[in-house]
């Protein structure tokens, strides 16, 4: 056991380090067996530090290779440059404010579930064919005048939050349990967390679960400790800003998820790709506040 946990703490901590944790998706392993593991442990919140919010920015060379290109009406030479002309405002491979506003106009809609990037690849095509589909429009994936003309008389003029949200998912409702006192809100459906007091929401992050073989378990705990600084044993990988809440699971920054997204998954920790954001979080939340992880 690390002599530097305090006193206050040492039941919970055995209990913690009796299971393990792993910090990463970084391949096949479990939550059971000894992590005695390594670093500082932190018992109350120090001043919180600026919340950063995270927009996904799209690969180029990634929407090259997956992204289908748009059925979009046949354009004609232009008679000066030779070259062809567009029919359409937005359309496949275009990056700009514009797109942005389109997609969280969509999004308004129920046509586009994802948080606005800027950037028209197969995912927007696919959500403008399905509003052209709606209001009885020729569904070429593009966005015309009478596409955008539509869109606009339908929807309102999105707000700040949503052309920019604070997550790249969309939040859940809320579990009935999460609207008193302090929690962090998990949920497993939206693949978010929400830091919440007495009902609202104060800030909110991605997160990403275990495998199905190593599953983040469900249900309604309590911050057993904090450690802004933790190195798993078993897996020899850093655990920043651990939140321990069940058994060794923990809330922690992940460099895996950052950087793979959910092409991985953890060993049943609930992984944060947002480091500026889960420093802030690490700061207020105190030993005791709840934990709730629902579907």
């Amino acid at each position: 056991m690390n002599r530097g946990i305090l006193a206050g703490t040492a039941v919970a901590v055995v209990v913690a380090l009796a299971t393990g944790c792993t910090p990463d998706g970084s391949g096949p392993g479990t939550d059971q067996g000894k992590d005695k593991g390594k670093g500082t442990v932190s018992q109350a919140p120090t001043t919180s530090s600026p919340s950063a919010s995270a927009t996904p920015s799209p690969s180029a060379s990634a929407s090259a290779t997956s992204d289908d290109k748009p059925s979009s009406p046949t354009p004609s030479a232009s008679a000066t440059t030779g070259k062809p002309k567009r029919e359409y405002l937005m359309g496949d491979g275009d990056e700009s404010a514009q797109v942005r506003e389109l997609q969280a106009r969509l999004r308004q809609l129920g046509f586009f579930d994802r948080a606005p990037t800027g950037f028209y690849g197969t995912l927007t095509t696919a959500s403008v064919k399905r509003f052209q589909a709606r209001r009885g429009l020729p569904e070429t994936g593009s966005v015309d005048e009478t596409t955008w003309r539509t869109l606009l008389s339908v929807t309102r003029k999105p707000t700040a939050e949503e052309l920019k949200p604070s997550t790249t998912n969309k939040l859940d409702a809320p579990d009935p349990r999460c609207m008193t006192g302090r929690v962090m809100c998990i949920s497993k459906e939206t693949r978010t967390l929400a830091w919440m007091i007495d009902g609202k929401v104060v800030s909110s992050m991605d997160v990403r679960f275990g495998s199905e073989n190593t599953p983040t378990r469900e249900g309604l705990f309590k911050v057993e400790w904090k450690a802004r600084e933790w190195t798993s044993t078993i897996y020899h990988t850093p655990m920043p800003y651990a939140m321990f809440f069940s058994r060794g699971q923990a809330v922690h920054y992940s460099r895996d998820f950052a950087a793979r997204g959910y092409a991985g998954a953890s060993h049943g920790c609930v992984n944060v790709r947002d480091k500026a954001k889960l420093s802030a979080l690490f700061d207020q939340v105190k030993v005791g506040d709840k934990v709730v992880v629902y579907w």
